[in-house]
């Protein structure tokens, strides 16, 4: 599994447990629509920190509650 692949499928985690779909998360976050779905989508590759940030920020998480999942425990480092 890649960061990419990680950061969306925690997000769709969390959203889930939420309730919220990506046009809500957008709302909660103050993101617009289009940033929500590049991010879950293939549009952006390398999601910013501030974005993930916010998107924590509409998930009343913190950014270590967000990285500290299993899902993130076994990535390798990617080489660009």
């Amino acid at each position: 599994m890649t960061l990419k692949e990680a950061i969306v499928t925690r997000i769709r985690e969390l959203c889930e447990e939420k309730g919220f779909n990506p046009h809500s998360l957008s709302i909660y976050c103050g993101i617009d629509n289009t940033t929500i779905y590049s991010v879950l989508g293939s549009k952006s590759q390398d999601p910013q920190i501030s974005t993930i940030k916010k998107i924590c920020d509409g998930l009343e998480i913190t950014l270590g509650a967000f990285f500290s999942s299993p899902l993130f425990d076994t990535l390798e480092q990617e080489i660009k």
